[in-house]
């Protein structure tokens, strides 16, 4: 009868054992599934303005920035962080302002893990039209999957991006992009390109570790536009001591 009762005892805990040793490779298993999202990486933009060069220079980082939040609206893709691939470029001794050519940003691309590279240039004119052209090379084979071109007035920059992002998105066949809502109501404000501007050189700011007058050009950029996302997400990322 003793014996009995001290089958019964160990019994559940013998059980509960085997479930553990079950479940344990299970969750294994799952934590060392790859992700087989295919991934974007975007390059800075090649500034092409034709009047105030320098002074639109760091839109070059912006609009990068802005695009990498735009496609990462879709859930069904992996964007690499611009602050990666900011890191990469001060390891391989390239500026913002390199124009980088396909031969690199292959290379760079397969560093990132990334299949898709972005690059692409900005021009604005004296009248203030813009023209973004973007190119997507494709690191496993080296050839240019696809080139797209929108344009506008500058002052609508956001409103281009969007447009942008939705094109590239579809260029490469992914799945559809919902469009951030909280980039909606900031392109309907007049100061949108101000407010790009300014987040622009907050970002240059961030690489030069002036945090201080990161945070001052990101409060302006939110001044100018309250709804500005990028921004607002940038900021507290600095206020945090990222």
């Amino acid at each position: 009868m003793f014996a009995s009762l001290h089958r019964s005892r160990w019994r559940p805990s013998r059980l509960a054992l085997f479930l553990v040793a079950l479940v344990i490779p299970t969750a294994a298993f799952a934590q060392a599934t790859p992700d087989s999202r295919p991934t974007l990486a975007v390059l800075y933009m090649t500034n092409g303005a034709l009047v105030d060069n320098a002074a639109y220079a760091p839109l070059s980082k912006g609009m990068a920035e802005m695009l990498i939040t735009e496609l990462a609206q879709n859930g069904a893709v992996r964007l690499v962080e611009r602050d990666r691939v900011q890191a990469l470029l001060e390891e391989q001794n390239l500026q913002a302002s390199d124009r980088v050519d396909k031969e690199t940003a292959v290379k760079l691309g397969k560093v990132l893990g990334a299949k898709h590279m972005l690059m692409g240039s900005f021009v604005i004119d004296p009248k203030q039209n813009m023209r973004i052209d973007v190119r997507a090379v494709n690191t496993e084979t080296s050839a240019i999957d696809y080139v797209e071109t929108v344009s506008g007035k500058a002052e609508k920059l956001l409103d281009l991006v969007i447009q942008l992002g939705s094109k590239v998105n579809a260029g490469l066949k992914l799945p559809a992009l919902k469009t951030a809502s909280s980039t909606v109501p900031a392109s309907k404000n007049p100061n949108q390109f101000k407010a790009v501007l300014a987040m622009s050189r907050a970002i240059e700011a961030e690489d030069d570790k002036d945090f201080e007058g990161a945070k001052r050009l990101y409060q302006s950029a939110l001044a100018l536009n309250p709804e500005f996302e990028n921004a607002r997400i940038r900021l507290a990322s600095v206020q945090r001591g990222r």
